[in-house]
């Protein structure tokens, strides 16, 4: 092989692993491909545990003055899917939301952070619960680098405002998707 050819090759090489190691990127140490019972609504004829999953994040954008974090089901059969979680006004210096952090009633996250309603109509963290004999649906858990410390929102406020304001102060965003198929 031609030095400089092979020079070149390992110059893009250890690039693109620099690069890619510095991306925003979220991970769970509870969720593999599919989730659990663990994760599952307990209602809407779902017995599941409810329980959010851990989820961490690294290599936030500079600039980034807040967080937030959603959970949807495109899959969903309404038309304009299904949103299980919303999170928002996570401050800066987070990088982890704990498993069962989406039960307000625990108390599990930083202070001034808003879990807004879902379609479920509650606050908090709602699992998967796709409709019998619906198949395998998708949920895209993501979180948002925000360039506002404050969404200015509150806990009543609807995913899709939600969602507006997001859209409009996000600087980067990762996800992960895990997939559910309601077995009963």
């Amino acid at each position: 092989m031609n030095k400089s050819i092979f020079t070149f090759a390992v110059l893009i090489a250890f690039t693109s692993t620099v690069f890619a190691q510095n991306t925003f990127t979220l991970s769970s140490n509870d969720l593999g491909g599919e989730a659990t019972i663990h994760e599952e609504f307990n209602g809407f004829g779902c017995t599941g545990e409810n329980q959010s999953p851990q989820l961490s994040w690294k290599n936030a954008p500079e600039g980034t003055k807040s967080f937030a974090v959603t959970m949807f089901d495109p899959d969903a059969p309404t038309g304009s899917g299904w949103w299980h979680w919303v999170v928002f006004d996570i401050p800066a210096g987070t990088n982890e939301l704990v498993s069962s952090a989406g039960n307000i009633e625990l108390n599990l996250t930083p202070e001034g952070v808003i879990q807004s309603i879902t379609d479920y109509g509650a606050n908090g963290y709602g699992g998967p619960c796709p409709p019998e004999g619906h198949g395998l649906h998708q949920y895209i858990i993501t979180v948002y680098a925000l360039k506002t410390d404050k969404l200015g929102l509150n806990e009543k406020t609807n995913p899709a405002v939600v969602g507006y304001y997001l859209w409009n102060n996000t600087i980067a965003k990762a996800s992960i998707v895990t997939y559910y198929k309601r077995t009963k």
